[in-house]
């Protein structure tokens, strides 16, 4: 039995990856077009800029946003590299971020750009506004973040790896 070839096209690759991983949370559609020596130029902080750490914030994702969906507006290619621009929507039911569930919906504002080798997402930059995040997820949060990051910080300047 063969297998069916990859498509390389750099625009259906980011399209299956959206619909698929990022919306659909098919884990094994994120292994297979992330590439293992993939980089994320822009993770979260304390994230790893690899590809599990990719694959653990869409785990955190879906687990606390279960209705997630993606609206994609726009996408733009450039060879290797393509641009989107999309909102994910969907209501706080699960941890999300270290905060616990609010039922709140959100809507979180994203401009991705990879690049695309061999059918394959090599490289991420993004920019969302990860305040309007904890903002949407009520005061609470905001208070956490601030604390979570103050305490990485001082860890990070006394030589401790934060956890």
């Amino acid at each position: 039995m063969s297998e069916e070839p990859r498509n390389t096209d750099p625009s259906a690759v980011v399209r299956r990856f959206v619909e698929a991983f990022q919306a659909g949370g098919q884990v094994e559609v994120g292994e297979e077009l992330l590439a293992t020596g993939f980089r994320n130029h822009t993770p979260d902080p304390g994230s790893p800029g690899d590809r599990d750490g990719v694959l653990a914030w869409f785990a955190m994702l879906h687990a606390g946003v279960p209705d997630l969906r993606v609206e994609l507006h726009d996408m733009v290619a450039d060879g290797d590299r393509v641009a989107t621009r999309k909102t994910f929507h969907g209501t706080h039911r699960g941890e999300l971020m270290g905060v616990p569930p609010s039922g709140r919906r959100l809507a979180i504002e994203v401009i991705d750009v990879v690049r695309v080798r061999d059918g394959q997402i090599v490289e991420h930059w993004n920019a969302v506004d990860r305040l309007a995040i904890l903002r949407q997820l009520g005061p609470a949060s905001l208070l956490r973040a601030g604390l979570r990051r103050a305490t990485t910080a001082l860890a990070t300047a006394l030589g401790h790896r934060p956890r």
